[in-house]
């Protein structure tokens, strides 16, 4: 039964999903299975340091939640206390391997690992290569202790723990902190203007506008291109860096759609970590994939008492 309201009349229940469009079909999800005990359905994070805000969140999707299957999806944030800096991974497991949210899970401790121990040996360097070798080198670990002493091939390791990877740092500048991140896989970056609820793709779009033929094969760890997608930037004070994976980034297509003004609404200032997850857990007619969404706030100082 509806709680009641003050004046005696029932009161919706809160927190239901947002519906953007034609909503999904509503069930109540089954559990993922012992195999995935460290895998919840959902988890957020969010916190500030001087310079820069973080919030992030990451959903199971409906598909999973109905086959019992664990989320696939990983993200972290840590700050570099030294430099000020936010170091972020965000991860998709491949849905064709066996464990793909350890993979996931794997590929983002191992980014964050190697980009802060970079930052131990030289502030100011950053080589993105070497980070996404080192995460496909946790992976190659995994796979050796558990069925190949001797060395696995790369197959073996993408049968179970084939993941993409978008990681790098936000770091403090007198010009306007500098972006540096670099992607594995189809997972995007997106520069959200929040003054005028446009997105700007920081990376090319999976499927481009003049594709005849879309393919499903997704690059992903533990291989790694010989011409690794990277990207520099600087975020202006009305700027939000957004990185997500693509159960977000294809419902969001170029942004000027429904889910787009759903986010630039939503994004336009720090939200709470639960109130970000809720509205990840939008619900959107044939969109059921996993949800990861991370995003980056310059701070104002504060002003002096």
């Amino acid at each position: 039964m509806s709680p009641d309201g003050a004046d005696g009349t029932p009161s919706p229940l809160p927190w239901q999903r947002i519906a953007v469009g034609a909503p999904g079909v509503e069930f109540e999800a089954r559990p993922p299975g012992e195999d995935a005990l460290d895998v919840p359905d959902t988890e957020c994070d969010g916190w500030s340091t001087a310079g820069l805000t973080v919030r992030l969140a990451s959903v199971r999707g409906a598909h999973h939640r109905y086959y019992g299957k664990p989320r696939q999806d990983a993200a972290r944030a840590v700050p570099h206390a030294p430099t000020g800096a936010v170091v972020f991974a965000v991860a998709d497991g491949v849905s064709s391997a066996t464990r793909a949210e350890r993979g996931a899970g794997e590929a983002c401790r191992a980014a964050l690992e190697r980009i802060l121990l970079q930052l131990a040996w030289s502030p100011d360097a950053l080589d993105l290569r070497d980070v996404a070798r080192h995460a496909a080198e946790r992976l190659r670990r995994l796979v050796r202790g558990r069925l190949d002493p001797a060395g696995p091939s790369t197959a073996e390791v993408a049968g179970r723990y084939a993941t993409t990877l978008v990681t790098g740092l936000v770091r403090p500048h007198p010009d306007g902190p500098v972006v540096e991140l670099c992607r594995i896989g189809d997972s995007g970056a997106w520069l959200l203007d929040s003054r005028r609820g446009a997105y700007w793709p920081v990376f090319p779009a999976k499927i481009g506008s003049d594709a005849l033929l879309v393919s499903n094969e997704v690059a992903a760890l533990p291989s790694v291109p010989a011409a690794l997608e990277q990207a520099t930037l600087r975020l202006t004070p009305d700027q939000v860096l957004v990185v997500g994976t693509d159960g977000f980034g294809d419902p969001l297509g170029d942004g000027d759609g429904q889910v787009g003004a759903l986010f630039a609404r939503q994004l336009a200032a720090p939200p709470s970590p639960l109130w970000l997850a809720h509205v990840l857990d939008f619900s959107r007619e044939t969109f059921d994939d996993d949800r990861t969404l991370l995003a980056i706030w310059r701070r104002s100082p504060a002003p002096p008492r």
